[in-house]
């Protein structure tokens, strides 16, 4: 399995090194991503069944992108492989969302890959692509937070009506997980205080969405999309963004709601409002925000996905049921001091008002994200990233997180 793993990496590198004879070669682009993820995540200190999760592993990412046939009307071809490879785990410490596991074995496989492969056409400034998708809409955002990336598995259309508008359609029929090199079917997040069960089968081949976005002027934008898991529920996502310099720093403000409902065998009823306000001076950010969950369920989105949430953090997003959360949050670049390419966040955000089945309950979580990338000479794009975490709760495990992330990315 090894072998072949590498002999289609190998392969898919062969082709994108073929002579350029049209369009379609002549404007490709390569790109590869190495990326070293070491994952420590402490459960020690709640009690929890299991002591902590550790694994150490290598993820290699290989992108292709074509150029398109000559013509208004142009046909091309993406192609991305991935390769997940075990450094360090046993069976005891497993569940890092790192690595593919062995159901029959209890532990983690030594490696994972996947090919994927994308037909786009375009058509003007149309877009349509079909097959291995990437998408970061507020229906489905792709998660991307450990070794590999979760990918979609379907079409999408991108479709421009003049310079501000812009619109969206298309339809997911399975997904494949971060830590995975299979297809599956796509069932909404459970689990925790969010109250979501689903009756009968409890997934499904289809997600289907739509959407639309306007910008007003160059500081403003609005958007709206709408998207349903066949049988199980709907969602009405609704954003506004807008931003102004003032003096010397520049204010951005982030609106959000969401609306998600039953849409045949689920007990699905959330309504989500949120506000984000940030203030940019000099090489510092300040932001706050608040998040606010109602209905008979917590948020509503896609198993193994990001949700498009202001307080999806690094170990939790804040969206049982009934939940009100907050967030304090500070950014800094050392550029000034003479570090360009260190940066350092802190963010603290609290959540209380959770739904239970015995009253209410809280939580919070503190965050610390250090990271540095070379900006030149040999080493120039790596980038080394520490990412701290502390989370408590009335109601679930306490955990300790530490996550140290090597990258190195560069154009072939």
């Amino acid at each position: 399995m090894k072998r072949f793993h590498a002999c289609v990496l190998l392969g898919l590198g062969s082709l994108m090194a073929l002579p350029a004879s049209a369009d379609l070669l002549q404007d490709s682009q390569t790109r590869l991503e190495l990326r070293n993820f070491y994952f420590n995540r402490d459960f020690r200190q709640s009690g929890a069944a299991q002591g902590k999760a550790d694994e150490w592993a290598q993820g290699i990412r290989l992108d292709w992108q074509s150029g398109y046939t000559p013509g208004r009307f142009g046909v091309g071809l993406d192609a991305i492989g991935l390769l997940g490879i075990k450094l360090d785990s046993s069976p005891d410490r497993t569940g890092t969302g790192l690595l593919k596991a062995d159901r029959s074995e209890g532990r983690a496989m030594d490696d994972y890959a996947q090919i994927g492969l994308t037909a786009k056409i375009r058509l003007d400034e149309h877009l349509l692509r079909i097959g291995t998708l990437l998408p970061q809409l507020p229906l489905a955002m792709h998660n991307d937070s450990r070794l590999l990336p979760q990918t979609f598995r379907g079409g999408w259309l991108q479709a421009k009506g003049g310079e501000a508008l812009g619109f969206e359609l298309g339809r997911f029929d399975a997904i494949n997980l971060r830590d995975s090199s299979d297809h599956q079917r796509m069932r909404p997040v459970q689990g925790g205080a969010r109250n979501v069960s689903v009756g009968g089968k409890p997934d499904s081949n289809a997600f289907e969405f739509a959407g639309a976005s306007y910008r007003f002027n160059p500081d403003t934008r609005a958007s709206y999309h709408f998207g349903e898991l066949d049988g199980i529920y709907r969602q009405h996502y609704l954003t506004l963004n807008h931003s102004r310099t003032l003096n010397s720093g520049r204010f951005s403000a982030d609106l959000r709601y969401a609306d998600a409902s039953n849409a045949g065998r689920s007990n699905i009823d959330n309504r989500m409002t949120s506000l984000a306000l940030a203030w940019q001076t000099g090489m510092q950010r300040f932001g706050a925000s608040y998040q606010q969950m109602a209905g008979r369920t917590g948020f509503a989105y896609l198993n193994g996905t990001d949700p498009f949430l202001v307080h999806l953090v690094q170990i939790n997003d804040f969206a049982n049921r009934d939940e009100r959360s907050w967030q304090l949050r500070h950014d800094y670049s050392f550029a000034d001091l003479g570090l360009p390419g260190l940066s350092l966040m802190n963010r603290y955000t609290h959540g209380d008002n959770i739904r239970l089945a015995s009253g209410r309950g809280s939580e919070w979580e503190r965050n610390t994200d250090l990271a540095y990338t070379v900006q030149g000479g040999l080493l120039k794009n790596l980038s080394v990233r520490w990412r701290n975490a502390t989370y408590r709760s009335s109601f679930a495990s306490d955990m300790d997180e530490n996550r140290l992330i090597v990258g190195y990315s560069f154009t072939l």
